[in-house]
């Protein structure tokens, strides 16, 4: 018996395989199926949980498009890299991760939830509570029992009374025509390039309204891509509760850079102020809130908007078309994650300069106090001072922003550490 063993194990080269042989040397029949080569390698591998990404959730969830790269392995969280091979602990709110399409070339994403977990949570519980009278339920089951689902599975297009009352800012004064382009660059489904549903399935519409009505961030990254030039990171997929975009580094780590490099990102906050405010589609875009994490910079210094979770959207071209009252009607849908008491804000008392307001009052100063020598410093402070309070009566917004641009310009550099303009800056007043 022992020689017959020390002869099997001449010929398996692999050291694990090797184990598992003598580990069954004692039965013949085994050992021989043991060092056949159609038996996998015993290797360490990462499992996923349902639960961890919300796909025991769906279909109220977001979607599952890069679900496959979630298994194939070809999306790793950082954690990944390490001997212990955990996922990362699920209360997170996002998690730094690897992406690849080859399996050589690896580049960093973002992966995020639409809110915490613990919202989340509460919010199925809610669902289950307010609709089924149960602590536990299928979120699904009871969703589609809704009045506005029930629309939702009748409707041939998505019409702005489908999304009254929804408390997404992108959708608080909703036109036909931002509803159209909501449908027709939905990522989650095959592109039909129709402005009618009929290429959504009930599943599909499921999906659609739970994340307009959670968090639109996913939905403004699918219809505002960067490819054309918007300010946001590239949408890459979902797979149940988690998204998946380009990676970023918040605005909050750039606080204490040198001066040259502060002065480079305020302009760059300033063109993109400036960009949401006017563009060629007509489409006047404002914050509700901003903090040191709504805006980020990609590896090559190039500014975004990291979080669009509170963009509003304000349609120049058609303006709002819900009619009185809708925009107060209140549903479950209403209620996922925010709070139903919270007051509307009336389209038209939004101004043009709301945005750079907020901006004066919280980012700017975090990047620009303490860093300029004090003639060009003193002119800083004073404009924050006065944009802070409202810009008071010298003018609006983009007057504003271009006396603070003439203040910035002369103060950045042109060199590699500023990659998405270098050596472009070399040879263009542009830049």
């Amino acid at each position: 018996m022992g020689h017959w063993i020390c002869c099997l194990c001449s010929r398996v080269a692999d050291p694990l395989m090797l184990l598992l042989v003598l580990a069954l040397g004692c039965n013949s029949s085994t050992a021989a199926a043991a060092a056949s080569p159609s038996v996998p390698h015993v290797k360490p591998s990462y499992s996923f949980g349902r639960t961890f990404l919300g796909l025991d959730k769906c279909n109220a969830c977001i979607g599952t498009s890069i679900c496959k790269k979630f298994f194939k392995e070809e999306i790793r969280f950082d954690t990944w890299l390490s001997s212990h091979l955990k996922l990362p602990p699920s209360s997170l709110l996002s998690y730094s991760g690897n992406y690849t399409d080859d399996a050589k070339s690896w580049r960093m994403v973002d992966i995020t939830r639409l809110t915490s977990k613990y919202q989340h949570d509460r919010a199925d519980r809610r669902v289950c509570s307010a609709l089924l009278g149960t602590k536990a339920c299928s979120l699904e089951r009871a969703l589609r029992r809704t009045p506005r689902f029930q629309k939702w599975l009748r409707a041939k297009r998505l019409t702005p009374d489908l999304v009254q009352g929804l408390s997404s800012p992108m959708l608080r004064c909703p036109s036909q025509r931002l509803l159209d382009r909501i449908v027709r660059r939905y990522a989650e489904v095959p592109d039909a390039g129709s402005v009618y549903m009929d290429h959504l399935t009930d599943r599909d519409k499921l999906r659609l309204l739970y994340t307009l009505a959670v968090n639109s961030h996913p939905i403004l990254l699918q219809i505002f891509p960067d490819v054309e030039g918007w300010p946001f990171p590239r949408y890459l997929g979902s797979c149940g509760r988690l998204l998946v975009s380009a990676s970023t580094r918040p605005l909050r780590d750039f606080f204490g850079a040198a001066p040259e490099v502060a002065a480079d990102l305020a302009l760059q906050l300033l063109a993109v102020l400036r960009s949401m405010a006017t563009n060629d589609l007509n489409y006047f875009f404002y914050f509700t809130h901003v903090d040191a994490g709504t805006f980020g910079v990609f590896s090559n210094g190039h500014l975004f908007i990291r979080d669009a979770s509170t963009l509003g959207i304000i349609d120049r071209e058609e303006g709002s078309q819900l009619i009185d009252g809708q925009q107060e009607y209140k549903d479950i849908f209403s209620c996922l994650t925010a709070d139903c008491q919270s007051a509307f804000v009336p389209c038209d008392s939004i101004r043009e300069e709301h945005s750079l307001v907020m901006v004066c009052q919280d980012l700017l100063p975090k990047l620009l106090t303490g860093k300029f020598l004090p003639p060009v410093q003193e002119s800083i402070d004073a404009f924050l001072q006065r944009c802070a309070r409202g810009l008071g009566e010298r003018g609006g917004a983009s007057e504003a922003v271009e006396e603070l641009a003439e203040i910035l310009r002369p103060l950045r550099s042109c060199d590699s550490r500023f990659a998405y303009r270098y050596p472009d800056c070399r040879y263009s007043d542009k830049y």
